[in-house]
């Protein structure tokens, strides 16, 4: 390939590789976000089983509460859990392939340099200056 050609991929293979990693970074913020949203609804559900069955509580709603039997609010709780649990599920689902997707972009740029070895020492010149 010619260098230009060879350029022209580089830049494609770096493009792909910027645009991985902020899908990547934006895909563990949700997981976390997640994570944090599932330990709140365990830990409301653990509070809210060890009050008496019939015990009437109190549901936030923005700056107003609203008097709920404690059986509405666990039902939203188990909800709440349930949702994140499959949410969690489905971005790993997209961590992974987003992980293939990186290998196949580095596997790419391996191949790239090794077609052109002088192309490496370009690319180091070039972020040199």
């Amino acid at each position: 390939m010619s260098d230009e050609a060879n350029r022209a991929a580089f830049q494609e293979i770096k493009g792909r590789m910027i645009e991985n990693t902020g899908k990547m970074k934006q895909v563990q913020n949700q997981m976390r976000n997640k994570e944090g949203e599932k330990k709140r609804a365990y830990l409301t559900l653990e509070e809210l089983r060890q009050l008496p069955d019939n015990t009437n509580t109190y549901k936030s709603i923005g700056r107003t509460f609203v008097l709920e039997p404690k059986s509405v609010l666990m039902n939203e709780q188990e909800q709440r859990l349930k949702d994140s649990e499959s949410a969690i599920a489905a971005l790993q689902a997209s961590k992974e392939y987003l992980e293939k997707q990186k290998a196949e972009v580095e596997s790419n740029l391996a191949e790239l340099l090794q077609q052109d070895p002088g192309l490496a020492q370009q690319i180091m010149s070039m972020s040199v200056m």
